[in-house]
């Protein structure tokens, strides 16, 4: 099996990779064929988070299409099925959450990136149920390390015991730069996973330069061990460990028409010297 570089690297990218609005110039060429989509997106950008998995289940030789399309060195982040996060009692979801890990993705190979868990904003923080939940977190799925990331919508997350039971399963947490969801950017494992949301129609790029350039600058100082300053921390006067981490910059929602432009305009500034 391809072993992945042990390097840390920032990935830019989008969700999805079918929406009309890119089509016909905006992002892919015009009369680009629908079907070599993906193959054109994963060699503008760095990852794509699929945003399909989380609403039905995907077959193991559509996972391995998706391996075959893209770049050798291309990652796709996951979101898990819906099934298992939107529920009343999370220590039931062990059935949801083995028939998603056992849904093919392991096809994915050295591509599978980490697989995002996402509650619903309704979804207040229970520690001993969200804790039974994290215990069924599988470690490994056909011999591949699965890295699990917590995209929680509620208020009720922003204390340190959630980010205590986070750092305990070593996994990762969502820095939603939102002004729906709270907005945290505490560490919690050796990865760091960030949605930009407010991507603005109005500008060419859906963001201003300087909200790019700052964007740059957030994720070199992570992916080299530090914290950037200015993002908002529940834990804002602990530092977390010092250590380089592959970080993982997505622009979701917000102006979703101008997504590729923004992070093929992040990728450009952080791959210049």
């Amino acid at each position: 099996m391809r072993l992945m570089s042990t390097i840390p690297r920032i990935r830019t990218g989008i969700g999805g990779w079918t929406f009309e609005p890119w089509r016909d110039g905006n992002f892919y060429p015009k009369g680009w064929p629908h079907g070599r989509e993906l193959e054109y997106a994963s060699r503008k950008l760095s990852a794509i988070e699929v945003n399909g998995t989380y609403y039905s289940s995907q077959k193991p030789a559509t996972f391995a299409k998706w391996r075959d399309e893209a770049p050798d060195d291309f990652v796709f982040s996951l979101k898990a099925n819906r099934f298992a996060t939107n529920r009343r009692v999370l220590a039931e979801a062990g059935e949801s959450i083995e028939r998603f890990i056992g849904s093919g993705i392991a096809e994915l190979a050295h591509k599978l990136g980490p697989i995002v868990w996402q509650f619903a904003p309704t979804k207040r923080f229970d520690p001993a149920d969200f804790e039974a939940f994290l215990k069924l977190l599988p470690e490994k799925t056909g011999g591949i390390a699965l890295r699990h990331v917590l995209d929680v919508r509620h208020e009720t997350f922003l204390c340190p015991e959630f980010l205590a039971l986070a750092r305990r399963y070593k996994a990762g947490t969502v820095f939603t730069d939102s002004d729906d969801y709270p907005s945290f950017a505490d560490l919690t494992a050796d990865f760091v996973y960030t949605r930009m949301m407010r991507t603005d129609a109005s500008l060419p790029l859906g963001c201003t330069p300087a909200t790019l350039d700052a964007l740059a600058a957030c994720g070199r100082a992570w992916r080299e061990g530090g914290e950037p300053a200015g993002v908002p921390r529940v834990e804002a006067g602990t530092p977390a460990e010092a250590k380089p981490r592959d970080v993982f910059m997505f622009f979701i929602s917000g102006a979703k028409e101008k997504a590729p432009a923004a992070a093929m305009a992040l990728r450009e500034r952080l791959e210049s010297p």
